[in-house]
């Protein structure tokens, strides 16, 4: 093909695979680079003793924009993955013994709103229709469209002044619903791209509608499978895989991206595109670089997102009243999330919690019998909330099973036969995430868009972005359509001249 072009992508997280398979399907050679011993990134997979554990994410939203990626390689997704589809979405427990079978199903909703709160009812059909405006002007038409400067802002604004995207979305569902429960289970989702409902722009209820129009999906074994689905993708359309390859700088001559140097070898390439958190990326990756310093000093002013702390447990009996995702609410909701997303001097005395139970769905990820689980709880990134995790994770751990126990699985700790934690250190030593956070930049509107970090560098011609840090955010659709406008941003450059030209 015509100036093709040797490209690396640092790192093979759902944002690098998608790049990357755009960029192969295109007729490049396009090496991914891998610094741990599995593909995926985030979407890592523990197993022992029979157990299978999703390290990462777990909830497979907007399945097009994945068979998106097989379709244009001209391949059948079916013939790569089996996409399940989950019922209920999500199960929500509170304290006060009250739980909501969160779903797209409009009558069981309906039903469930009308027996907690009927006044609501009318008032949720009214999100709802909001929701899917906000779908159509922020997912449709903008989720896999580059932000490269202001203009691009200005092209949006009315949209955005229309929608009221300055409210946040607790405060975008109050309007609709009173009831208190009903409240946090309409505006949790921002929580697992990282955000603060009450801090994360009300554009981020686009999620309850993308969940109602597509639904909710679990890989068959597990969010790992999918990972291999789409690296056999890559690899049968001719890319290449390099596993515990660590990229320790991105190399440049004369204002171009030249090669990045592995373990200390220089290899060669003619574009970059980095799926390491971008942080990292301008901090270490690009460290002796002078032409980015306006970017790294972007990045490094901005707010990062919560961090996670994790428990990976295998047990020895089941537990048939979870659903496959539980969302357990604690005492306080807003209270919690400041602490969350604030300074600290300790670990919260309360938690909300994600509890994953993929075996109600496949019970190939634990032996006949058995459950496998993953329990996650918010907690402040280290910067936030600087303490010693090796010491307290282990308490912290114990703490939440107790909990777990006492209201939902009894006889939990007793029947548990495999147990491993992941903190917010991890986070920052195993996926060089900045401060330990969990989903990069934090999703809010002054980091949105043309303010997040940008899809291709504004200095340094050929070094481009993908992932949680760039448009449009983290969640698999989000990365996933980073991909996208990446790989279109690249094409575009090539067929264009830019490339060529300067930066």
């Amino acid at each position: 093909m015509k100036n093709r072009m040797k490209i690396a992508v640092v790192g093979s997280g759902f944002g690098g695979l998608s790049a990357a398979i755009r960029l192969q399907t295109a007729g490049h050679e396009v090496v991914l680079l891998e610094k741990r011993d599995q593909p995926g990134g985030r979407a890592y997979v523990y197993r022992d003793q029979g157990f299978v554990f999703d390290a990462g994410p777990t909830v497979i939203t907007a399945p097009e924009c994945l068979r998106e990626l097989f379709d244009e390689a001209g391949k059948r997704m079916e013939d790569y993955v089996e996409l399940m589809p989950v019922t209920p979405f999500y199960r929500l427990f509170w304290e006060n013994g009250y739980s909501f079978d969160y779903s797209n199903d409009p009558a069981s909703t309906a039903e469930q709103i009308r027996a907690k709160s009927p006044k609501d009812l009318d008032g949720y059909l009214e999100f709802l229709e909001y929701s899917k405006e906000v779908f159509d002007e922020g997912y449709t038409k903008l989720a896999h469209v580059p932000f490269l400067d202001m203009k691009s802002m200005v092209r949006v604004a009315p949209q955005l002044i229309r929608l009221k995207a300055h409210r946040s979305i607790y405060k975008t569902i109050s309007k609709y619903v009173k009831d208190p429960e009903l409240r946090q289970a309409f505006s949790f989702h921002s929580l697992l791209v990282g955000g603060n409902p009450f801090r994360t722009s009300s554009i981020y209820t686009l999620i309850h509608y993308l969940e109602r129009k597509w639904g909710v999906f679990f890989p068959r074994g597990g969010t790992g499978a999918l990972v291999r689905g789409l690296v056999r993708l890559f690899e049968d359309l001719g890319g290449e895989l390099r596993l515990s390859s660590e990229v320790d700088e991105v190399l440049s001559k004369n204002g171009k991206v030249t090669g990045v140097r592995v373990g200390g070898e220089v290899q060669n390439f003619d574009l970059v595109v980095s799926n390491a958190d971008v942080v990292h990326s301008y901090s270490h990756l690009l460290r002796k670089n002078q032409q980015v310093e306006p970017s790294r000093r972007k990045v490094l002013r901005q707010s990062q997102s919560m961090s996670l702390f994790l428990i990976y447990f295998g047990t020895k009996r089941q537990y048939p009243s979870l659903a496959h995702h539980n969302i357990l609410f604690g005492r306080s909701y807003r209270k919690l999330l400041d602490q969350i997303f604030g300074k600290s001097k300790d670990i919260p005395d309360d938690f909300s919690l994600y509890l994953h139970a993929p075996t109600r769905s496949d019970p190939s990820m634990a032996p006949e019998g058995c459950e496998s689980f993953y329990v996650l709880s918010p907690v402040p990134h280290l910067g936030n909330l600087p303490i010693d995790w090796k010491k307290h994770g282990p308490l912290y751990a114990e703490r939440i099973l107790d909990y777990i126990e006492s209201r939902y699985a009894p006889g939990l700790k007793e029947s548990i036969v495999t147990q491993r934690i992941f903190t917010p250190e991890d986070f920052k030593s195993q996926l060089n995430s900045h401060l330990g956070a969990a989903f990069s930049t934090e999703p809010v509107l002054w980091q949105s868009a043309a303010f997040r970090t940008h899809n291709r560098d504004d200095h340094l011609k050929g070094m481009y972005f993908v992932g949680a840090g760039t448009h449009p955010g983290a969640g698999v659709p989000g990365v996933v359509n980073s991909g996208k406008a990446t790989a279109n941003l690249i094409l575009e450059d090539l067929h264009t001249g830019r490339f060529e030209g300067r930066a």
